[in-house]
């Protein structure tokens, strides 16, 4: 429910504040006066685009700002998927710069236009002669149907299970084509891992393999070098073993003389056995140094296996090849592995679909359910409303499930006897779609908990005892949803609980637009005004205040 709105620099509006009833708001004025206006910056505020052209001083800012008391409206799921804080009573502000910068808010959270725009549906119905055209869209006209059935948790249990089935088509889709593309793939990755598990390569090999065969190949000169060598160390006639050992026994001769002498003698010692081992180990490595050429073939080949493999792929080492390989056996295994989780999602996917189609033919029969009463409660409503020979008709078929159930509807209409119903868009006029569209938002009024509704001269092409009647209904209306409606008809006017005039104030500089609540007496001059004229008779006077008891005794 609308507590109260601000309207600041917009058009021809300085500043303008309204705090409507939580009943039925009566807004009357002259044409040009500025209704169309305040629609315009409400607008704005439920997310519609700015104009910075529309400022009425382009020096400043406009500032629309609307409170809301949404206490009933269980919106805290939608706050908290916007991470909004939820408050009971909620701030909506829009601000244009005037550059033409947008700005909207949410409680002072700087919010989206997109975000605005979803809480403002769900806040403010705007009903116009355009508006009134959705009543011709099949979606619309099924939830209209729904709301009424108040299908609200068979849509969403519906909605759930249809989201869950449409999830597991697109993964059985991607499985189905992973299955494509990894089946053109297999041989090719199967014929290039077979040949990596036959090669079995083992990481360190290659660098083991190169300095073995690099032996091999210089067998001989190695072979001829540790000879020369072990002649130098041991086995020559003046080797070097000899001369350490000799020097190492005179160094025993002084070492009584000294501390330095026995510690140079030890070191020298150390010295000797080392070369002692070097030469057994030069020894060792020279027996087993021979020409090989076999194992110098053997291991050529290795390595050139290993090259090649390496030039193939594209890498320089073992390992990097061993990752290659480690990623085919994921690649080829796989496929065996999509053809399992294909088949346990098709089987998911059945299950899926069973339930979409219980849960659509539960919604679909409480929907076909209210056709009957439906069109009985609008013939009803019609007939009040000065349509006796209308007649409305559920069109119903079904189709392949969708995100709104199984159901096509489309309402069919006729205000003339004998005229076969036809689409809303052959078959009414404007006053007509506006009178079907208000008894079918007076059928929901009990069903759901609308937002505010602002009716833009729902009295387009009705008047006497038919605008009374219309007044009367949304008299009824409001005492569960807040009306905000704008008219030119006296009967209609005098059902309001409270009634706003909207004026123009010439100023020396520029026109201004104000609006004020009207007191009684007010109220009674305005639609006297508007019975017969700018200066009415008593008769009207007297009309007037006739309208206004019969409205109160209501």
């Amino acid at each position: 429910m609308l507590v109260d709105l601000k309207i600041k620099n917009y058009a021809l509006i300085e500043k303008l504040e309204l705090q409507p009833s939580p009943l039925l708001n009566i807004i009357t004025g002259e044409t040009g006066a500025g209704k169309s206006i305040m629609l315009g910056a409400i607008g704005l505020l439920l997310g519609n685009r700015a104009d910075s052209k529309l400022l009425f001083n382009q020096d400043e800012k406009c500032v629309i700002e609307g409170s809301f008391n949404i206490y009933e409206y269980k919106l805290e799921p939608f706050f908290e998927e916007e991470d909004l804080d939820f408050e009971p009573v909620s701030i909506l502000r829009r601000e244009i710069s005037p550059s033409g910068k947008s700005r909207a808010f949410v409680n002072d959270t700087p919010v989206t236009l997109e975000t605005i725009r979803k809480i403002g549906e769900q806040l403010m119905d705007i009903h116009s002669q355009h508006d009134t055209l959705l009543l011709g869209d099949p979606a619309y006209q099924l939830n209209i149907l729904d709301l009424y059935a108040q299908n609200e948790d068979l849509r969403n249990e519906y909605g759930t299970a249809y989201r869950n089935y449409r999830k597991l088509e697109r993964e059985f889709k991607d499985l189905e084509a992973q299955l494509a593309q990894s089946e053109k793939e297999l041989d090719y990755n199967t014929y290039l891992l077979n040949e990596l598990a036959e090669a079995n390569l083992v990481a360190d090999e290659q660098e083991s393999h190169e300095v073995e065969l690099k032996q091999l190949e210089h067998a001989e000169e190695i072979k001829l070098k540790l000879t020369q060598a072990l002649q130098y160390l041991s086995e020559s006639e003046f080797n070097a073993s000899i001369a350490l050992k000799d020097a190492s026994h005179l160094l025993g001769q002084v070492t009584e003389y000294g501390e330095n002498f026995q510690t140079l003698k030890e070191r020298l010692d150390s010295c000797l056995i080392e070369l002692v081992d070097i030469s057994g180990e030069l020894e060792d490595a020279e027996r087993k140094t021979e020409a090989d050429p076999q194992r110098a073939e053997q291991l050529q080949e290795r390595l050139d296996l290993i090259y090649t493999l390496q030039r193939k792929h594209q890498v320089k080492t073992i390992e990097e090849i061993l990752v290659i390989q480690a990623e085919l056996e994921t690649k080829v295994g796989s496929v065996h592995n999509l053809d399992a989780a294909i088949s346990k999602t098709r089987k998911a996917l059945d299950e899926a679909l069973a339930e979409v189609e219980e849960r659509a033919q539960a919604l679909s029969q409480s929907r076909t359910g209210v056709f009957d009463t439906f069109q009985n409660e609008l013939h009803s409503l019609l007939f009040e409303l000065g349509m006796p020979n209308a007649r409305v008709v559920v069109e119903h078929k079904t189709s392949a499930p969708s995100p709104t159930g199984i159901d096509v509807v489309n309402i069919l209409f006729s205000a003339n006897k004998g005229a076969a119903p036809q689409t809303l868009s052959k078959a009414a006029s404007g006053g007509e779609f506006s009178r079907l569209m208000l008894c079918v938002k007076y059928l929901l009024a009990d069903k759901t908990a609308l937002p505010t509704i602002i009716f833009d001269e729902i009295d387009t092409g009705i008047s006497g005892e038919i605008a009374v009647k219309v007044g009367r209904m949304m008299q009824q209306m409001s005492h569960k949803h807040q009306l905000i409606c704008i008219s030119h008809l006296p009967q209609m006017a005098a059902q309001g609980d409270t009634h706003y005039f909207v004026y123009k104030e010439d100023r020396a500089d520029r026109t201004i637009s104000r609006i004020r609540q009207l007191s009684h007496e007010e109220r009674v001059k305005e639609i006297a005004q508007m019975i017969s004229g700018a200066n009415p008779s008593e008769n009207a006077f007297q009309s007037a205040k006739e309208l206004l008891a019969i409205s109160a005794a209501s």
